[in-house]
């Protein structure tokens, strides 16, 4: 894990030009470009929701998730979503402190709605740690497999 990550949640409206190409930049780089998923990763959605970004000591954006108010994509839930860590970053633990900033990020800004988040299939043991369980079957999502899960 890089030495030092620095967590910020803010709006759509705080970000620099440049932070938001970097968000940008890694969501593509991983999403479309290496998992092969073709959709339209830039979306509405980004303008309501709150994001939440972990930048290393050099300033590098290491890990990234959005965070949706209850009632905008679940009628009672928050929902986290477009998890993703630099790839370098991969198996250092870093994606398990992401997660845990977003429940905590979530419980502080919406603190009695559950949390919803639409897992990639191969990574439900990874979410169900965090407590969260399926909801749902399996359906493709971009081409890849995605479970609905929930949170109490």
């Amino acid at each position: 894990m890089p030495t030092k990550v620095t967590w910020r949640c803010h709006g759509f409206d705080d970000f620099s030009a440049s932070r938001l190409y970097d968000v940008l930049a890694l969501r593509d780089r991983v999403f479309v470009v290496e998992q092969q998923s073709i959709y339209g990763d830039v979306d509405s959605v980004d303008r309501d929701c709150l994001h939440l970004l972990g930048v290393d000591g050099a300033g590098a954006l290491v890990a990234y998730a959005r965070l949706i108010a209850p009632g905008d994509k679940y009628p009672d839930a928050t929902a986290i979503g477009r998890v993703v860590l630099e790839p370098a970053c991969r198996g250092t633990g870093l994606g398990r402190v992401l997660m845990a900033e977003a429940v905590a990020a979530c419980a502080r800004h919406w603190p009695d709605a559950p949390m919803m988040l639409s897992a990639q299939a191969d990574k439900l043991g990874f979410y169900q740690a965090f407590g969260f369980v399926p909801v749902s079957e399996p359906y493709d999502d971009g081409g890849i497999l995605h479970v609905t899960m929930r949170r109490a």
